[in-house]
């Protein structure tokens, strides 16, 4: 066993603290599975979305969210970028079969693909993929 570590190396270990301040290991069969594209719903009721647009990138991961009791939609899906701030929806008609697999533990998760701004109104869409 010896001979699989050289003594005295510092390892992945000091690696890994050397190259920020977070330190995030990748599971060894973690993969992001592509389920599906789409457009964020109700961005037109998200106040100050036109001033947020400039700072949301194309690539940016979105959390998703559950709203079970939503009172629109008991199959709600919210969609927030990586602060935590709520750019709008998984249109209605799309969410029923994710709704589904979150509510089953799955975790799923939406990637900026691209955006546009007409008008003062701002339309993001993205692509939802299952974290396996």
């Amino acid at each position: 066993m010896s001979g699989l570590v050289k003594s005295g190396s510092a390892g992945l270990v000091s690696f890994l603290h050397q190259q920020g301040e977070r330190m995030e290991l990748p599971k060894p069969f973690e993969r992001n599975i592509f389920l599906f594209h789409t457009y964020v719903a109700g961005t037109s009721h998200v106040m100050g979305i036109e001033e947020l647009e400039p700072y949301l990138n194309i690539g940016d991961k979105f959390t998703l969210l559950r709203e079970p009791d939503n009172l629109f939609d008991s199959l709600a899906i919210l969609v927030k970028n990586a602060d935590g701030i709520k750019l709008g929806y998984v249109p209605r008609r799309d969410n029923a079969v994710f709704s589904r697999l979150m509510d089953a533990g799955k975790l799923l998760f939406a990637r900026l693909t691209d955006k546009e701004v007409s008008g003062g109104k701002v339309n993001l869409f993205i692509d939802i993929f299952l974290q396996d």
